[in-house]
């Protein structure tokens, strides 16, 4: 049997827009060259605070979220907080470390596929497509329902 090949066409934007949240300059800048080149929108900041600053301002489809950011947020405080302003916000989870329990719940809340630094342009544009084309969740996080 053979491997199925991924070509370039299963994972190229429909013209999504794209927000990568990463305190390292050099992962900004790689993941904003990968992303352009398969056709997303794309727009980088360096902390979880420019993040939730920016969605107040401008919506993303997707978000790709670095988990571990000094000094401020991690990646997990940043998507509760984008969750508030922008509930069912969609996002990918890319970090140099392990999976966590802090990832585990990010996913709980509805973020999509963890992805681990560094990671090939294919491993990035299969995660946000996956991500993309899920169902939105019509419930809202449990944090943010009020009775």
């Amino acid at each position: 049997m053979e491997a199925e090949e991924l070509t370039i066409d299963r994972y190229l934007s429909a013209g999504e827009s794209v927000l990568v949240v990463d305190d390292i300059k050099e992962q900004r800048d790689l993941a904003t060259f990968m992303l352009k080149r398969m056709g997303y929108q794309v727009d980088a900041v360096a902390s979880g605070e420019e993040a939730v600053q920016y969605i107040r301002k401008t919506p993303v489809d997707i978000l790709v979220l670095d988990m571990i950011m000094e000094p401020d947020m991690d990646g997990l405080d940043t998507y509760r907080q984008i969750l508030a302003i922008a509930p069912g916000q969609k996002a990918i989870i890319a970090s140099g470390f392990s999976e966590s329990e802090r990832v585990l719940e990010a996913q709980r809340l509805g973020a999509g596929p963890y992805i681990k630094k560094p990671y090939r342009m294919e491993q990035i544009g299969m995660a946000l497509r996956e991500q993309l084309v899920a169902a939105p969740t019509d419930d809202p996080p449990e944090f943010l329902v009020h009775d």
